[in-house]
């Protein structure tokens, strides 16, 4: 019998900021989305708005141009402060690649 050894370069890490916690539902929650605006975001995106609309009632998913976009902006204080002011119960953060 042969076996297999892997070995997980990545190392690692601690985690001293844990995550928000996760909603228990996306019913009747407000939506918002971030984009580093790379390779098809402008189709994953909006589809990801229309999947997620149609699948959970009452869900609002702001426009997927809510909010500044592109790797220079989605980690600024203004779109930090864009978010808050949005109200939105959580964000889906994706590039689409």
């Amino acid at each position: 019998m042969v076996t297999l050894e892997f070995h997980d370069p990545s190392g690692a890490l601690e985690v001293s900021v844990p995550f928000a916690p996760r909603l228990n539902t996306l019913e009747g929650k407000r939506i918002g989305i971030i984009t580093n605006d790379q390779w098809q975001a402008y189709r994953m995106m909006p589809a990801l708005k229309e999947m997620l609309e149609q699948d959970f009632p009452g869900i609002e998913v702001l426009p997927v141009d809510a909010y500044p976009q592109g790797n220079l902006l989605i980690g600024t204080e203004e779109t930090a402060a864009a978010v808050k002011k949005s109200g939105v119960d959580a964000v889906i953060v994706g590039n689409a690649s």
